[in-house]
């Protein structure tokens, strides 16, 4: 039976938050193994109402968390597998003219979904990753003059192989920047792929997950990371992470006001996960690199273009 939350105001209902979110993780856990911090990060960014990128090599487990994150959270969950000869019609959907009713009758694509599994984004051509941007920004799609409204919650989890790869399109700074998170899975510990080796099929644990909350209780946690304390000295110190990547001389891009939205949005619902009444600086380090990383450009040349960019921001400006 999933779970109802009511309005989170005082501290056991902060601690509701907390057991809850340790429950996602431990059921999506089961499925894939040894990524505690990547699980809580993709039901972070859910709970922020943005989108998740993952980008890795194929087989390491990108479409499993998707499945398993649905199952867990009791939402509706399609997949769109990203072609070269896609079209954007066969995201969203198309009108089809009746014969019978004398009109055109809108037949939904695979985007009307919860979550959305884009699949391989990048091995699509820009028109087509392209028909995904009204819906990530204002969850609808329009169609010959019809706005039609998507589910609610509406998370994108989109999955990107690396560049380098043949067939590969890269994903304009438009895009990039409507994804709230990117995060990469990598390879297992040893100990948990000889796990892997000598178990069943992961896919096929998918079935065992049963939801641990539903979508009216979703919103409640929202809405209740919204409300959240924030501190003078906090938003000081997200200000300085941001200020750093814009006048720094080591990116040629730095946050936007919609990345510098997301980094706070993100702090509050890891923070409502962990209990805190209020963001703490740890939760704005926590998430940090998922929100900033792909939208920072470095230099090329620059120390930033050799290491981790989010971290070398992290070091360079201090809490106050």
């Amino acid at each position: 039976m999933a779970r109802n939350v009511t309005a989170l105001a005082n501290t056991d209902q902060l601690q509701q938050a907390r057991q809850l979110g340790e429950q996602v993780n431990r059921e999506v856990g089961q499925v894939i193994l040894g990524k505690q911090t990547e699980i809580e990060l993709a039901f972070t960014c859910l709970l922020a109402g943005g989108h998740l990128l993952i980008e890795d090599v194929p087989g390491v487990g990108k479409t499993l968390l998707a499945r398993a994150l649905a199952a867990v959270l009791g939402l509706s969950f399609r997949r769109i597998q990203f072609t070269s000869d896609m079209l954007p019609a066969d995201i969203i959907g198309m009108s089809v003219y009746e014969q019978d009713n004398a009109r055109f009758r809108f037949h939904p694509g695979p985007v009307f979904a919860h979550i959305v599994l884009a699949d391989e984004i990048n091995r699509s051509t820009p028109k087509a990753q392209s028909a995904l941007l009204e819906a990530m920004e204002e969850n609808q799609v329009t169609l010959d003059g019809e706005t039609h409204p998507l589910p609610v919650p509406f998370f994108v989890i989109a999955t990107q192989n690396p560049l380098h790869q043949a067939g590969t399109y890269p994903l304009p700074e438009s895009q990039l920047d409507r994804f709230l998170m990117r995060l990469g899975l990598g390879y297992p510990a040893e100990v948990l792929e000889r796990k892997l080796l000598r178990g069943e099929d992961r896919r096929l644990l998918l079935t065992d997950l049963q939801p641990v909350i539903d979508s009216a209780g979703l919103r409640t946690l929202q809405a209740a990371a919204r409300e959240l304390f924030l501190s003078d000295a906090l938003l000081d110190y997200v200000q300085a992470l941001v200020r750093y990547t814009r006048q720094s001389t080591l990116f040629e891009l730095g946050l936007s006001p919609r990345g510098a939205q997301d980094l706070v949005m993100a702090a509050r619902c890891l923070a409502l996960l962990h209990g805190h009444p209020g963001v703490h600086p740890e939760d704005v380090k926590a998430v940090f690199a998922a929100v900033a990383g792909h939208r920072l450009q470095a230099r090329p040349g620059s120390a930033a273009a050799v290491r981790d960019p989010a971290r070398l921001v992290l070091e360079s400006v201090p809490i106050p």
